[in-house]
């Protein structure tokens, strides 16, 4: 059936973002909350790419699964996580579907294109004009017009159709000096992964395989942990969580990352679907191993779901401004054009499932955090295209650091924002962007930036008198404008009021003149030294607490005065979230003050920073 012209849209947009994994989904929601007009394209019917309920992979970031706590992220993709702790504390794959739709669905300037494939980009003299999309639901051709174009697509589509150069495989040593690349430049990569779910029935469960299976020995299997009773001399010199990431999980119940398979041609991506053939046969393989070929532990344990989405590591890298490297991220760097950072090792799966005499990962791990640069993100030869997530402008050890969805997470909403400040100032190429307010805007949005501060000229709160009901030794008022959201380097950056007195306390904002206040923004403690990804691990699982953080303040009251009377208020209840923004109408004032009726369970109230802001002219 041939399309119609009535089902041919041609649709402009200052942003049109390709790819609605947690990059492209963080870069969409950012864009369009400070004023863009975007557009979110993704093939697939549910959002966030390995981490939705088609391939169940938790989110992982710079706290490297809780060794760097104080790096977790903050932003969006923590706000979404707060969201569905509040709501799925079952860990159920399709409310974390239905969070992240919502998300998205909730922001007036987003418009979602779901099921819908780009087929092609067209583009002249480093511009992109237009992406050409097919929704297959509706039958329905788009072509999307913009300013700029985000390539948030984990494979590089947006760019390698539009003509801009990328890589594959690792890089040669003397071309970044990196110190754990080959001296001669290879097609080696990282392969694809199925995962799992197993429960226990409390009862034992045949297991007849449904499939073709490829049939794996208990030697073939010595490197990559699979159950309780293998070796544990293996982990005799190294950490759990080290141990986790190079051999696999001890329970039966979670699929393994190990189960991971690289292809045998020079590009990756067109080998996608027999990957998956054969994925599908080591999976069940491996189980039947685990159920047939011994004792495992595993004989009360039933399958309860098997992905058919192969999650991704690697494909095409595309070339930036700026290549971020192995030694970047070794040494810690930082760069003047810092828009996000990372903490992940480099996490190097060099050797796949048949590599049996090998450890399938190699891991570098480093103190703290490197700063990721924007040119990190600016397609190189292109004035208005980004590119996002795994597929950035880094060498391929790099990636091996930056890949992880957390990391990924945070530079989408990087781009989403110099978006929007391009959009703003009319600007032809993304290069022209003003780096200091990209970097302000970021941590407003509660973003982490290394060694930026708020230094928000209209914020009224920076050059207010701040008093308070009570507060403890080391977490005075001084510290809700000290510009520093986190405790970080051993400094609380944060109030407390004094343990056990009981709420109401407060806090109150003398300005330094009377102002039409039409915002406060409240950036309370949500503490980062508890996880809170949603994951099919049991041990993570087990690694959180119940419900929202105890931490977070869960009733309050914000009032306006002037001149010592109230001229206007409101009261929150049932707060489950780190960042909140007050909306008043534009109301004169000269002192504002946050009363706290009651936490959700801990016994003082924590608040790391309090914003004010006048009505915009």
């Amino acid at each position: 059936m041939r399309i119609t012209s009535e089902q041919i849209k041609e649709i402009a947009y200052d942003l049109v973002v390709v790819g609605g994994g947690m990059t492209g989904l963080c870069a969409a929601i950012e864009a369009a909350r400070n004023g863009a007009k975007t557009a979110l394209v993704h093939e697939r019917p549910v959002l966030g790419g390995n981490a939705s309920s088609e391939v169940r992979m938790h989110i992982c970031g710079a706290s490297a699964s809780m060794v760097k706590p104080h790096l977790s992220e903050s932003g969006i993709v923590h706000e979404l996580m707060l969201a569905n702790k509040r709501l799925n504390d079952s860990y159920n794959f399709s409310i974390w579907d239905a969070v992240l739709f919502d998300a998205a669905k909730r922001e007036k300037n987003l418009t979602v294109y779901l099921n819908t494939t780009m087929i092609d980009a067209y583009s002249k003299k480093g511009v992109v004009n237009n992406v050409e999309c097919y929704q297959m639901t509706t039958e329905k051709r788009f072509f999307l017009s913009a300013r700029y174009f985000a390539d948030c697509t984990g494979n590089g589509t947006l760019c390698s159709f539009a003509g801009a150069k990328f890589r594959m495989g690792r890089e040669a040593k003397s071309e970044f000096n990196e110190p754990h690349a080959p001296e001669k430049a290879t097609t080696e990569r990282m392969g694809n992964t199925l995962l799992f779910k197993a429960v226990d029935k409390g009862v034992p469960v045949e297991f007849v395989p449904p499939v073709e299976i490829i049939k794996f020995t208990e030697e073939q299997l010595k490197y990559r942990k699979h159950c309780a009773a293998a070796p544990k001399e293996l982990a005799q010199s190294i950490s759990e969580d080290e141990f986790e990431r190079l051999f696999g999980g001890y329970c039966p119940d979670y699929g393994y990352w190990w189960i991971e398979i690289p292809g045998e041609s020079d590009n990756i991506i067109e080998e996608y679907e027999d990957i998956r053939d054969l994925l599908v046969k080591a999976v069940y393989g491996v189980w039947d191993h685990i159920k047939n070929g011994g004792d495992h532990g595993a004989e009360n344990y039933e399958l309860s779901w098997v992905g058919m989405l192969p999650g991704t590591r690697e494909s095409r890298r595309i070339e930036c401004d700026y290549m971020l490297n192995e030694t970047d991220i070794l040494e810690g760097r930082t760069f003047e054009d810092k828009v996000a950072y990372g903490g992940w090792p480099i996490d190097d799966n060099r050797f796949g499932l048949f590599a049996f005499d090998h450890i399938p990962s190699e891991t570098f791990a480093f103190p703290e955090c490197y700063d990721i640069p924007y040119r990190s993100y600016c397609v190189k030869d292109f004035k208005n295209l980004f590119v996002g997530g795994r597929c950035m402008g880094v060498t391929r050890l790099g990636m091996a650091s930056t890949r992880v969805m957390g990391t990924c997470a945070i530079g989408g909403q990087a781009i989403g924002a110099a978006a929007a400040i391009l959009t703003r100032n009319s600007c032809s190429d993304v290069r022209d962007v003003d780096i200091k307010k990209l970097q302000q805007t970021l941590i407003k949005d509660d973003c982490y930036l290394r060694d930026v501060f708020n230094e928000d000229t209209a914020d009224f709160a920076l050059n207010s008198t701040v008093t308070t009901s009570s507060e403890q030794e080391g977490y005075s008022g001084s510290n809700l404008v000290n510009g520093i959201t986190r405790s970080i380097n051993g400094a609380s950056n944060q109030w407390r009021s004094m343990a056990g007195a009981d709420c109401p306390q407060w806090i109150k904002f003398d300005l330094n003149k009377s102002a039409r206040v039409e915002l406060i923004q409240i950036t309370f403690d949500s503490n980062f030294n508890i996880e809170k990804k949603i994951t099919l691990s049991s041990r993570r699982q087990k690694e959180q607490v119940i419900g929202i953080p105890k931490e977070l303040v869960r009733d309050y009251e914000v009032a306006l005065f002037k001149e010592g009377k109230m001229v206007a208020s409101k009261e929150i209840r049932g707060n489950y979230q780190r960042v909140n923004k007050i909306a008043f109408e534009p109301t004169l004032c000269d002192g504002v003050k946050i009363t706290v009726n009651s936490t959700n369970g801990e016994k003082c109230v924590r608040i790391f920073e309090v914003r004010i802001y006048e009505e915009k002219e």
